[in-house]
């Protein structure tokens, strides 16, 4: 029940906060260790979140986990998603998840592994060879936090004026944003955790 009203009982990735002004927090973030999937929509009857399933069959989140051990490793939040190149582009719907697009129609899409796997090694492996294990390095962001449903007019807004106020205060913005949402879609969107994230030098 908890869920319906955006109580978050999945593991968050731990972060300091550098600096908090009216506007944004400064977050660093620690390594972490990631599952990704990429694949073009169109496999997945233009779904962005086709690959959702796929990750979440590696962790056990749809059943017997798809890994070699085979191991059931826990779900975490938030879902983080990468739009492609264009910033106006649609940003797809998934749970704890990370999606990055690039411009040939390509999607990524993260799960964040638990803290316990300390590198790509110690996570079980893959049974399907399209997800793939990866070590994300520290990363440095400016990121706002929001409520409510994510709408791509809502995001657009967020990232606009983040990004104002970041460059504002002499902070240099090096790649696309994230979208970083902490519940699963059937959460009432009044209590929704939401953020958007640009990663900053």
């Amino acid at each position: 029940m908890g869920m319906v009203f955006g109580k978050i009982t999945v593991e968050t990735p731990k972060y300091e906060v550098v600096q908090s002004s009216a506007d944004y927090e400064i977050r660093k973030y620690p390594p972490v260790v990631a599952a990704e999937v990429t694949y073009d929509p169109s496999q997945f009857k233009g779904n962005k979140d086709g690959g959702f399933s796929l990750l979440a069959n590696y962790i056990g989140a749809l059943g017997n986990p798809q890994n070699a051990k085979p191991e059931k490793i826990a779900m975490t939040a938030p879902v983080i998603t990468k739009s492609p190149g264009n910033e106006s582009e649609k940003i797809p719907m998934t749970a704890p998840v990370v999606t990055k697009g690039d411009n040939n129609n390509m999607v990524t899409m993260q799960f964040l592994l638990p803290a316990t796997y300390k590198t790509a090694e110690e996570a079980p492996k893959p049974l399907d060879e399209r997800v793939v294990i990866k070590e994300e390095g520290e990363r440095k962001y400016g990121v706002v936090k929001f409520g409510g449903v994510a709408t791509d007019k809502v995001v657009e807004e967020k990232v606009e004026n983040l990004k104002k106020s970041l460059e504002r205060d002499g902070y240099k913005v090096i790649g696309q944003f994230l979208l970083a949402r902490y519940n699963p879609p059937w959460t009432l969107p009044a209590f929704r955790t939401n953020e958007v994230m640009l990663p900053v030098e």
